[in-house]
């Protein structure tokens, strides 16, 4: 092609060709086979058919369509054509149309196993698990060894609730085929599942005397230990892990967690630090430490780790919360505002967001900011407390009228809060006598 040689290839040469670049995703590269093999054998319907099959990776639907009317006549006895056919249908959401074409191709006896995959997905498409299950069965008896029908025959027994069945189908399976990694993975899965973690350890024991490498496993292996208290033995999994990871940061966290639920702060604090060694922006080892030094009394580092992580994951709101809260312990009060804002503006149905940020916005003097806040916060809750913040804030502005008004409004929704906000907001003290009279009369005229 660089040198526009020209080469003779016969039909079969090209088709390995084009197969070789739709393997590999390049679909340009492929058509530029196609076109050029259709120059050379202008009526081939395996290259015309390897045509379609690139117009449908390309999702240009209105040329396939055309496409597929012309080979129809002579095609329908080839299975890649009816493959293509189905998909075209299953592309455009016509489940039923792509089962149909796909059943039309089981009859010709070929490629037998991907067909009922096939059918499967498109039965789970349609939500129809039963169906699917039977398919992905049949596509296992065509080749036992098809891991993606495998696993997909179990979410199906899941879905369908069929639990019995499932284990039944699995042991049946796994007596023929002893060393399926896929299959202990779903046993170890299984009883996860079910929380029944001794079970699951056996299974995931079996994959690991299969294949030792298997990293994963030794992580849902260590999490069953971790779920039954056993953390010395999570500790070791997690241990035998590090001897294959090449991205460690994650295990030292876990096994830091493990010494953490062991009540060894100092030993979960040095795994804590090894993982931010292994990755510095690794933020969960970060806020894992903050919790630990909150436990020893060591606020200050508390604070400066939690700082950290939630600068790495900005989104994250329960960081965000910790975060407000040890700027509050802390005395650091201006800090804890763009916090306690991002939670009011993404939480805005919390009422305890609201009711913070309003108490710091107070403790800051600010209270103009406060009303403003305030009067938005009760138009989502109407509760008394924010009348009471209400009613201190307009006192404290001098607003008399306003903040008469507003305590009025806090007594009747709940008159028991009062004796507490007196005691955090002296200023309403004088108010109450007269507010609570207030209140008295209207009840008694109504």
């Amino acid at each position: 092609m660089e040198n526009n040689d020209e080469f003779y290839f016969d039909t079969e040469e090209l088709e390995d060709i084009i197969v070789y670049y739709l393997e590999l995703g390049d679909f340009n590269y492929a058509d530029t086979a196609v076109s050029y093999g259709l120059k050379l054998h202008p009526n081939s319907l395996d290259i015309k058919i390897k045509k379609l099959e690139i117009l449908l990776e390309w999702e240009d639907y209105n040329t396939a369509k055309g496409l597929i009317n012309e080979l129809k006549g002579s095609s329908m006895e080839n299975t890649d054509f009816l493959v293509c056919y189905a998909k075209y249908y299953s592309n455009l959401g016509n489940p039923k149309k792509a089962i149909e074409i796909c059943q039309k191709a089981l009859e010709l006896k070929e490629e037998e196993n991907f067909l009922h995959n096939f059918i499967a997905d498109e039965y789970v498409n349609l939500g129809d698990p039963f169906n699917a299950l039977k398919h992905y069965r049949q596509a296992l008896k065509e080749d036992p060894t098809d891991e993606y029908s495998l696993e997909n025959a179990m979410v199906c027994f899941s879905d369908l609730n069929k639990n019995e069945e499932a284990i039944t189908f699995l042991n049946e399976y796994l007596d023929e085929f002893a060393y399926s990694e896929v299959a202990w993975f779903e046993y170890g899965q299984y009883y996860f599942n079910r929380k029944n973690f001794e079970e699951a350890i056996k299974g995931y024991d079996y994959l690991l005397a299969i294949n030792s490498s298997s990293v994963g496993v030794y992580a849902n292996k260590a999490a069953c230990y971790e779920a039954l208290g056993q953390y010395k033995k999570a500790i070791e999994v997690y241990e035998e892990m590090l001897e294959l990871e090449y991205t460690k940061a994650f295990t030292f966290y876990k096994i830091g967690l493990c010494y953490k639920a062991s009540k060894q702060p100092t030993v979960a604090l040095n795994f804590f630090q090894k993982s931010l060694r292994e990755d510095p922006q690794f933020y969960l080892a970060m806020m894992e430490q903050s919790y630990v030094y909150e436990e020893m009394g060591g606020m200050p580092e508390a604070l400066h780790f939690a700082r950290e992580a939630t600068s790495l994951n900005d989104n994250n709101l329960d960081y965000q919360k910790r975060l407000a809260f040890l700027f509050i312990d802390s005395g650091k009060f201006e800090e804890s505002l763009s916090c306690l804002k991002k939670l009011v503006d993404a939480e805005p149905s919390r009422f305890y967001n609201w009711y913070a940020y309003s108490e710091v916005l107070m403790l800051l003097g600010e209270y103009e900011e406060a009303v403003a806040l305030l009067n938005n916060a009760v138009k989502v809750h109407n509760r008394a407390e924010l009348y009471y913040q209400l009613s201190n804030c307009y006192l404290n502005l001098r607003e008399q009228e306003k903040g008469k008004e507003s305590l009025f409004h806090a007594l009747e929704l709940d008159p028991s809060l009062v004796s507490d906000m007196q005691k955090k907001y002296p200023f309403i003290k004088d108010e109450v006598k007269k507010a609570k009279a207030k209140v008295k009369k209207k009840n008694s005229e109504g």
